[in-house]
């Protein structure tokens, strides 16, 4: 005997497909894949997407940037996990609608009319009565009132052992159904148009069509084939930038290691950038006023971009994203700061690099960036934060060891143009620095500002140089040379000692000669600090180690030399001794010259409070020299967003479905009503029955009426 087991072996198939499909349209699963979506989303919102490596590098470390690189958390929303789970969710959604779809047109069409009157007695909401009509006249009555009050009606007779009864059936609320339907089609419609309006159609050229990320640097131009697509690419979006007077028509698309080419069908060119700022500081507004030349029929049509307010071409939206310099051109002056270079101009675009040599020694100078504006907090009570969260005051003043004290108002003021800079040496390595082409008052001195940082996750240390009596850095350069000449700090101290001592007191005056000395010599740091007792008290010096020089090292000097009982009482007579040498050694400086000697005044006085300190500073410099800005030529550039987005239209659909279908499955109430009209006597005996989808007074407020009105004869 042979038994055939194809038959089991296609109902076991068909049972496990079914039971997967179960799986895929469940509301369970559904609300998982949206869990994991929406947790997706909010780490795509924290964590900026396709940034360079590097700042992730910074930000999170080494370890977890690439384990947060290999999860592709900077480029989520076109990562293989999260597209996987959008096209579970779309095919679980679809399903789902597959599934209840027809059986919710049937039971549209349906009123149910068949149910038997014993049946009516389980609902909860079920009432009788007795009425003085004939079933059929109760029937009809009852069913214009119920088509008055906004129901779909449907009479039936039936044949009864007392003779002809009717059953009046009745149904409102269908939009509670359709808002079913309208909700779940609008999640698929935002999924696809979501996808649409991604880079996966990008990626699917790099996949398919041979398309390739570009790694490299240089010109637009010089891009080859394989790294631009065409105009006929169905969606994009990406930055175009143009400077003012200038045409572009390639946008750059990001992508994970490098970029892509976008060629458009149109060209863009900038006929003027406009900005205008509020009295913080922050854009008001900015706009561009640009020429679109259109390349295949020759079509030029002017139009103005803000923001929210973009310009449209052949299918293409033209969004004003930011502003930019163009490539300004920038002559800065190189002062000796912390050596002894010669000064010395040197011009440059920004965006652009030169390179700088002393010998052997090489270093790359890179134009970051100009700022033209500048408006800062300078508030007399101290300094807080203004609205862009970049406070000079207070910024310069927590380096710097002033007292913080609390904002009670502000004092913005523009303090004119800065610019931006990098120095970056033959091993690659980079520091950035942010210098403020004019001076600006800070606590009763005119300062020139000198900032620097390592990283760009840094904020700005600034080092803060007195400004002289015609406002420029000449007076404190020449002290800095005079500070680094050992002939000039002889005669420095020569002087000090003779206006000091009292005639005929050579001994006196010998001491104090060499005591200064000393003391100059450590400020200068022309000498090391050594101690007394080494072996006892170890390499005392600031922040460890024997410091270059400065205030520092003369600190380190009294602490290896001098006991704890006297430090303090020598640490003033030092302290003295160093600012009256530092005076005469800026008269010799000025001598030199050929200038007047400064008067012994109030301003000469803060002037060398300040010396003092950007000297004994200056040796945390990192470089022989500073670079100001002498002069500029302001070129700005306009940042738009191109983008092709025929998922957009989609999205709009899905979003609108999804508003009504909400409020059409939270606000509408399904209803069902029915009574049974039996013959009895002359007259009717009446069932009542009321089925709601869902139980609220309303639902028993509105029976009660109900049977009032219908069976109240």
């Amino acid at each position: 005997m042979t038994v055939s087991t194809q038959g089991l072996q296609l109902r076991s198939v068909s049972r496990r497909l079914s039971d997967w499909v179960e799986l895929l349209s469940s509301m369970r699963f559904a609300i998982a894949l949206l869990v994991v979506l929406c947790i997706a989303a909010v780490i795509g919102t924290v964590v900026k997407q396709s940034e360079p490596f590097n700042n992730y590098v910074n930000q999170f470390g080494p370890f977890w940037a690439d384990v947060f690189l290999a999860a592709k958390l900077y480029t989520i929303y076109s990562s293989w996990w999260f597209l996987l789970f959008m096209a579970c969710l779309v095919t679980s959604t679809s399903l789902c609608i597959a599934r209840n779809t027809p059986k919710i047109l049937v039971d549209l069409k349906a009123y149910k009319e068949n149910i038997r009157e014993q049946s009516l007695n389980a609902f909860p909401h079920k009432a009788q009565g007795e009425l003085a009509e004939a079933p059929e006249a109760a029937a009809n009555r009852m069913g214009q009132a119920l088509l008055g009050a906004g129901w779909k009606v449907k009479l039936q007779s039936r044949e009864t052992p007392q003779g002809v009864g009717w059953m009046v059936a009745a149904k409102t609320g269908a939009a509670n159904k359709w808002g079913y339907i309208a909700a779940h089609s609008a999640i698929v419609l935002i999924c696809v148009g979501s996808v649409l309006d991604g880079d996966l159609m990008v990626r699917a050229q790099t996949w398919f069509n041979g398309k390739q990320i570009y790694e490299g640097g240089g010109l637009i131009a010089d891009v080859p084939a394989q790294h631009r697509l065409s105009t006929s690419n169905p969606t994009f979006r990406g930055n175009l930038l143009v400077t003012e007077g200038t045409a572009s028509s390639t946008a750059i698309l990001t992508q994970p290691g490098g970029v892509l080419l976008q060629e458009l069908p149109f060209s863009v060119e900038l006929k003027k950038f406009i900005v205008e700022y509020y009295d913080t500081g922050m854009p008001r507004l900015f706009a561009s006023e640009i020429v679109i030349h259109d390349r295949e029929t020759g079509e030029q049509k002017e139009a103005r971009v803000e923001v929210n307010h973009p310009a449209f071409h052949r299918g293409v939206a033209i969004y004003q994203s930011s502003f930019d310099d163009g490539g300004s051109r920038v002559k800065l002056k190189a002062v000796p700061i912390n050596g002894h270079a010669r000064p010395f101009e040197v011009e440059g675009n920004i965006g652009g690099s030169t390179e700088l040599s002393n010998g052997d020694e090489k270093l790359g100078l890179e134009f970051t960036s100009l700022r033209v504006i500048n408006v800062e907090n300078f508030s007399a009570t101290g300094g807080g934060a203004d609205v862009r969260k970049v406070d000079l005051r207070e910024s310069i003043e927590s380096r710097l060891g002033a007292a913080h004290k609390t904002v009670t108002e502000k004092t913005l003021r523009n303090v004119g143009p800065s610019v931006t800079y990098k120095l970056r040496d033959a091993a690659g390595q980079a520091v950035e620095y942010h210098n403020y082409m004019l001076p600006v008052e800070l606590d009763g001195q005119r300062v020139y500002l000198l900032g620097l940082r390592d990283t760009p996750q840094e904020s700005f240390r600034y080092l803060r140089v007195p400004a002289d009596e015609n406002d420029s850095l000449d007076g404190f350069v020449r002290l800095r040379a005079a500070l680094d000449d050992p002939a000039m700090r002889a005669e420095a101290v020569r002087r000090y000692a003779a206006q000091s001592v009292e005639p005929g007191r050579a001994d006196l005056e010998q001491a104090l000669v060499a005591s200064a000395s000393r003391a100059l010599a450590l400020f200068a740091g022309a000498e090391r600090v050594t101690a007394v007792a080494d072996a006892a008290n170890g390499a005392n010096g600031a922040a460890g180690g024997n410091p270059k020089g400065g205030l520092q090292a003369v600190a380190a000097f009294l602490q290896a030399n001098v006991p704890d009982t006297e430090r303090e009482r020598a640490g003033d007579v030092l302290v003295r001794i160093l600012n009256g040498t530092l005076f005469e050694l800026l008269q010799l400086s000025r001598e030199k010259a050929g200038l007047a000697p400064l008067p012994r005044d109030e301003p000469a006085q803060r002037f060398m409070t300040q010396a003092v300190i950007s000297l004994s500073d200056t040796f945390f410099y990192p470089a022989p020299l500073t670079f100001q800005l002498a002069d500029f030529t302001h070129v700005q550039a306009s940042v738009f967003q191109v983008a092709r987005a025929p998922g957009k239209t989609v999205v709009y659909l899905g979003c609108l479905l999804l508003i009504i279908g909400v409020f059409a499955m939270l606000y509408v109430r399904e209803r069902r009503l029915w009574v049974w009209l039996a013959p009895a006597g002359q007259g009717a005996q009446a069932s009542m029955a009321l089925s709601t989808n869902r139980k609220t007074l309303d639902a028993d407020r509105e029976f009660d009426q109900l049977k009032t009105r219908l069976l109240s004869r």
